[in-house]
């Protein structure tokens, strides 16, 4: 099947979003599939408004559409609800054919967090957006209940997975820290919610591996914390297995990939009691959920890297291409969701 992917968030971005469609589309490709990727790369763009590394397609509606009538896809799927996303769905409704979109950030709760708007007012513009698609997908229960509640009718369950050959235990040692090392991997934005992991009185070292707007700031703020970057998925997993917990102290994320990839490495979770680690840790024996995040972060240290380790390997990516496939709607033949060749053209 020959399926175009519209999507804001693409390489060389780094967050949780591109390594879910960038996963997605590989996976995807060594099914039989051709997979168009429609990103901000091949447009005129602009950084985004207090997100620099971000790149806002300018007025895509135009050049997207011949592109798509050029590819001639036989599904079309739109990640995310940007300037991309938009353009994309007016080509689809443009033509009467159906689309699918994906939930992947609580973007209403970011808006409000930052400007102080009404959180009913982004939710109301997102149910607009998604309200078209035919299906919306929703990479955790959580998410999935959250939007049945606000009238997302079309919304339907989709999980992320984790590369576990990739991500796997490496030994400790990397950064050389006075252990136990309380980790944290991911974007290091206000979002992100890094004070309450940073502000822990906790022994041993804590360690932000990680970039973004507000690591500068939190630099300054937490002299006492290690601060590193690492390039390339290697060097990310033996970070990962260089930690004793894993901390992940958002509150807003709707999955939580990085979580996964701390597991698969054999290193528990110590997280807050909400969407995302509700739904990657649950009630197994491979992390801690507790209001007090300390205390979740000092009981995690006594679990299993084993469990930790087997947990992570029940999220396949394979599993996850068969899911988003199920969810697809290809034009004019609801059920052909199989690989084909496609002519070149």
């Amino acid at each position: 099947m020959r399926i175009a992917m519209v999507t804001d968030a693409w390489t060389p971005q780094r967050n949780g979003v591109v390594r879910v469609l960038t996963a997605l589309t590989a996976t995807l490709e060594e099914m039989g599939h051709e997979v168009g990727v429609f990103e901000p790369g091949a447009f005129p763009n602009i950084p985004c408004p207090s997100y620099p590394e971000i790149p806002l397609a300018l007025f895509p509606a135009a050049r997207l559409a011949a592109m798509l009538d050029a590819f001639a896809p036989d599904a079309v799927h739109l990640a995310t609800e940007g300037p991309l996303g938009w353009a994309g769905r007016s080509w689809c409704l443009e033509r009467s054919l159906p689309f699918t979109t994906a939930y992947h950030t609580k973007f209403p709760d970011y808006v409000t967090a930052r400007t102080g708007l009404p959180i009913d007012w982004s939710y109301a513009l997102m149910r607009y957006f998604h309200q078209a698609a035919a299906a919306t997908l929703c990479p955790s229960p959580s998410v999935f209940r959250e939007l049945q509640e606000r009238d997302f009718a079309q919304a339907v369950l989709w999980s992320h997975g984790v590369d576990t050959a990739t991500f796997r235990p490496r030994g400790k040692g990397l950064f050389d820290l006075p252990r136990p090392v309380f980790l944290y991997v991911g974007r290091v934005a206000v979002e992100k919610n890094l004070p309450a992991f940073l502000d822990l009185d906790l022994p041993g070292s804590k360690l932000v591996v990680g970039d973004g707007p507000a690591r500068a700031g939190l630099i300054k703020r937490y002299p006492d914390a290690h601060f590193r970057i690492v390039n390339g998925d290697d060097e990310l997993s033996r970070a990962y297995s260089d930690g004793d917990v894993f901390v992940f102290p958002s509150r807003t994320d709707t999955f939580g990939l990085v979580m996964l990839e701390a597991l698969a490495c054999g290193v528990p979770v110590a997280a807050f009691p909400v969407t995302g680690p509700c739904d990657v840790v649950g009630d197994a024996p491979v992390g801690v959920l507790s209001e007090d995040l300390a205390l979740a972060a000092r009981a995690a240290l006594a679990l299993s890297p084993q469990a930790c380790r087997d947990h992570a390997t029940r999220f396949s990516w394979a599993t996850v291409a068969y899911e988003f496939l199920g969810h697809l709607r290809p034009f004019g033949d609801s059920t052909d969701n199989s690989p084909r060749k496609v002519q070149a053209g």
